[in-house]
């Protein structure tokens, strides 16, 4: 591992996520600090035990919270977010109840913001996926 690059390993007990199963299956970082900024992985809106919700309101303020809980977990908040990138199934459904939900999360300090439409998530059930880069504080 270099020492320049950073890999964010949650707790194990960790009540937003349950786990590292997802992480250590599919191998990959929830998140990773390099060369002063903290590239989130794509957050989904599931409950930590794994259950999805039916509801695309519900699966998108899950995605802000596991996004927020990492934010945490590196010492940042939303106002550290640089760039934002969601990814809508049946966009169309769902978009203006996303921006609903986003302004609760982010409220100044606006990043930037791509929205993709998909015709799938990893799980044929999930609606919704948010990946995120932030900028690091200085240590």
């Amino acid at each position: 591992m270099s020492s320049h690059i950073q890999r964010l390993r949650l707790p194990d007990n960790d009540p937003t996520f349950g786990s590292n199963k997802v992480f250590d299956l599919f191998q990959y970082a929830p998140a990773v600090k390099a060369g002063g900024l903290v590239f989130i992985a794509g957050q989904v809106g599931i409950h930590a035990d794994g259950s999805v919700p039916e509801r695309a309101e519900e699966q998108i303020e899950l995605a802000f919270k596991r996004l927020g809980a990492i934010l945490a977990h590196e010492g940042l908040g939303f106002e550290d977010l640089v760039e934002l990138v969601s990814y809508h199934v049946r966009i169309d459904e769902q978009l203006s109840a996303f921006r609903a939900i986003k302004e609760r999360y982010i409220t100044s300090d606006f990043p930037a913001w791509t929205i993709l439409g998909v015709a799938a998530l990893a799980r044929p059930n999930l609606l919704v996926e948010i990946k995120a880069v932030a900028a690091a504080r200085p240590a």
